[in-house]
């Protein structure tokens, strides 16, 4: 069932029409706020004014033929185009063809909504010769159920017109009444009939059909919207009664069908006055290719005779029996089945109320509850309205169902989203769980989670399914797959990267011993030892990723894009040892250790004590030199064996983490020339700091006290000796030093003892320093400079004394 436009219609904003002076027009009353409510103002320009070509009485103006002379159209000829609006009453015909060809037919009272075009009326459009008919609107309450006026002024306009407007709402496109298609039946039957010959020149006489879909909204495309109203006169056209010399006749033999949509005039007002200008444009420039008047449509009637013709064309209608009014049967059939099905329809819509509001679950039974409001209406319609017309009886059924299948339509499908997202969240939890632990198989878990997934969803969609329409699931289902598609896929992404991560984790801990141990004993072969163990690791890994890769059903450009990563971090994890093992403060200490092992040490290992006769210059040269030798070792990563060249190309990028180029040449380059001139600068000056030690070395070795001061000693303190040796007292004083510094040694206290002493002297010395400054201080005042420069002194002493307290004595 079509759900009411909650929205105002594009008509609620009165278009004010331009005043001019002169008397009104008959029949009209001029409003008080200036703006004619049931008629246009006189104008002074004889092209805006407009006239009632048939009234509502039925009657064709015989005026027609003097209005032409007044619009300048009488000596035309064929340079002249017509077109006409259809649709239903207060959907804003008036209101378009005004914005179109700035013409100005009456619009509707917003405040009262009644009828306001009554009758056809026709006017000139504005800057071309152009003549606009505005068509009294169908399905008005004013008539009721008289429908003979409906389908004569429809079957007129149609006959009459190059180009027929019909203009409907959104939320009528796919209904047979609301969007008139029924009377499009019934007027495509008779047209047919009556004008359905081939012309004197021998060709059909063809029409434009220009659909306008107004209140626009976007949410469905007007594509589709295009498809259904296609879908739906072709329909109508399959079912007509058509003469039997045209029963092979096809719709575009006689109709080519346009569409075109506008937003809401209200809710969109700036849109909707924009897009109304484009389609004017169509109506107007010529050189467009959506131009509507096309040759073929113009019925080749001069402008002069315009008015005898559509005269004729209405005389005919008039006179046309097959659109006069149903039987009494049938109204009253009718009558009592529209009575019958609102009844049925009101007891179905209770039943279905607790139902209609937003539901973000499954609801359970909610196909079998469905069923049975369905059939409970259509069983209390069949049971009362079948003793009727069955002709009424079969159609007013039929709309039922339409109604009531279109009410529950958006159950169906709110039951299939819920049933969707309800299966797509069971799905994920089922994937996270099938892969939790160890050994878990990808594909195994996938298959099984997704064969679950389609059985709990066609199990619901199938439970909700109402027998007797039209509805499907597959879409659903098929979006459903999609969706569990990516999961899967995303999942397996996921896996991938975390077992990529671990064994990336695993490879490093395997290469760092080895590479820290080769590259701390630089040699010759240092990097075809490393590349050797690295080539070893690495193919382990590969085998590892290619025996868990089998179990997540991975493609083979999949295994090959996740090798290439790992390749490629598996250098950049060497790569990066490489550069911990080569930073300037680790790569100084190398060379350093290497300069030390060949200058301080001899062959075997033993530390040098260098003698004045040693050749320390050669020594240093020859070590400096053997060392300086290890920059262009380390400098780049180049293997002696060809074989063990280790490459990546140059564009391999890691599609688990970033996109960037990865530039594998400049990987392999270690040291840049500025780093190994600074690297060799910085050796340079710890080399020679060794060398000036060395030589130091052999200065104080020569630095040694002559002999012959000994004996001189020995000469002139042999007086003082004998005098301690030979007085009891010194000779005693002198054995108890002698035996407490033996004691001291054997206890292994000389150090702690001479601390003491130290310690000791130190604070005598302070409490000396302290007590004597305090004394000054006390007994020979001095001026505030004075005393400052004094403390300064004092605490320059204090320092000093400190400094010396500090050495070791």
């Amino acid at each position: 069932m079509a759900q009411p436009n909650i929205f105002p219609t594009n008509d609620m904003m009165p278009a004010p029409l331009p005043k001019t002076n002169g008397a009104p027009s008959a029949g009209r009353t001029t409003a008080a706020n200036g703006h004619y409510v049931n008629g246009a103002a006189p104008t002074t320009d004889a092209s805006s004014e407009r006239i009632q070509i048939v009234d509502d009485e039925k009657q064709f103006s015989p005026a027609l033929t003097q209005q032409i002379q007044k619009w300048g159209l009488q000596n035309a000829g064929f340079d002249y185009d017509i077109v006409a609006v259809f649709g239903s009453q207060s959907t804003g015909k008036s209101t378009l063809l005004n914005r179109l060809f700035g013409t100005n037919f009456d619009v509707m009272d917003e405040t009262r909504r009644q009828q306001t075009t009554k009758g056809i009326w026709m006017c000139k459009a504005k800057n071309a010769n152009l003549l606009v008919m505005d068509v009294e609107g169908t399905d008005g309450r004013e008539r009721g159920e008289d429908q003979d006026f409906e389908r004569k002024s429809a079957l007129f306009s149609l006959a009459s017109s190059e180009v027929l407007i019909v203009n409907l709402w959104e939320h009528q496109v796919g209904l047979y009444q609301g969007a008139n298609m029924g009377l499009l039946k019934t007027v495509f039957e008779v047209n047919l009939g009556l004008f359905g010959k081939k012309t004197p020149d021998g060709r059909n006489q063809r029409t434009l059909l220009l659909f306008v879909i107004r209140d626009h909204i976007g949410t469905t495309p007007l594509a589709n919207l295009q498809a259904t109203l296609s879908a739906d006169m072709q329909k109508i056209w399959e079912t007509l009664s058509k003469p039997p010399e045209l029963k092979d006749k096809q719709l575009s033999d006689y109709f080519d069908l346009s569409f075109a949509a506008l937003p809401h005039k209200i809710l969109a007002a700036d849109k909707f006055e924009s897009d109304a200008k484009e389609l004017s444009r169509r109506f107007y420039d010529k050189s467009r290719e959506d131009y509507v008047f096309s040759p073929l449509y113009h019925k080749r009637i001069p402008a002069d005779g315009v008015a005898f013709y559509m005269e004729g064309i209405w005389e005919q209608v008039q006179n046309n029996k097959d659109l006069d009014l149903p039987t009494q049967q049938e109204l009253l059939a009718q009558f009592r089945c529209d009575e019958i099905a609102s009844a049925a329809l009101t007891e179905f819509n209770e039943q279905a109320k607790p139902q209609k509001r937003p539901i973000e679950s499954v609801v359970d039974g909610l196909g079998k509850m469905m069923r049975a409001w369905r059939k409970g209406a259509l069983d209390r319609y069949d049971r009362d309205a079948s003793r009727y017309h069955q002709g009424v009886y079969k159609r007013k059924r039929a709309d039922l169902v339409g109604v009531i299948d279109s009410t529950l339509s958006p159950l169906f499908l709110g039951q299939l989203k819920n049933l969707h997202k309800a299966c797509l969240v069971k799905y994920k939890q089922e994937m996270i769980d099938g892969m939790r632990g160890e050994g878990y198989n990808f594909a195994e878990v996938v298959a099984a989670a997704r064969e679950r997934l389609e059985k709990r969803f066609l199990d619901g969609a199938k439970e909700a399914l109402v027998e007797g329409t039209d509805w499907s699931y597959e879409e659903e289902l098929q979006l459903l797959r999609d969706e569990a598609r990516s999961v899967a896929d995303q999942c397996r992404k996921d896996e991938t990267k975390k077992m990529v991560n671990v064994i990336e984790r695993n490879f490093k801990k395997q290469i760092s011993e080895p590479v820290d141990l080769y590259l701390n004993k630089p040699t010759s072969d240092m990097w075809d030892k490393v590349l050797k163990v690295f080539r070893e690791t690495l193919e382990k890994a590969e085998a590892s990723y290619l025996g868990k890769a089998k179990s997540f059903d991975c493609t083979e450009e999949e295994i090959t894009t996740a090798l290439a990563t790992l390749r490629k971090r598996a250098w950049l994890a060497l790569r990066a040892k490489i550069d911990e093992q080569t930073a300037d403060a680790v790569f100084l200490g190398k060379l350093r250790t290497y300069f030390e092992e060949r200058f301080r040490y001899d062959e075997n290992g033993v530390p040098r004590v260098w003698r004045p006769d040693d050749d320390i210059d050669g020594a240093f040269r020859k070590a400096k030199e053997q060392t300086l030798e290890l920059i262009p070792l380390y400098w780049k990563i180049k293997p002696t064996d060809p074989s063990l060249e280790f490459s990546l190309p140059s564009e391999t990028s890691d599609s688990l983490t970033s996109s960037e180029e990865f530039d594998f040449p400049s990987t392999l380059v270690v040291f840049s020339e500025t780093r190994a001139l600074d690297l060799t600068n910085r050796f340079r000056r710890d080399a020679d700091a060794f060398y000036v030690e060395a030589k130091r070395s052999t200065v104080s070795s020569v630095a040694q006290i002559p002999y012959w001061i000994y004996g001189l000693i020995a000469v002139l303190g042999w007086n003082e000796a004998m005098f301690v040796v030979f007085n009891p007292v010194y000779f005693a004083m002198l054995v108890l030093l002698l035996a407490t510094f033996y004691i001291i040694i054997q206890l292994g206290m000389l150090g702690p003892v001479l601390q003491i002493l130290k310690t000791l002297g130190g604070e005598v010395h302070r409490q000396v320093d302290h007590r004597l400054r305090e004394y000054v201080m006390q007994s020979q005042p001095v001026p505030v400079s004075a005393s400052s420069r004094s403390r300064s002194r004092g605490d320059e002493a204090e320092k000093e004394s400190r400094r010396i307290k500090a050495e070791p004595m």
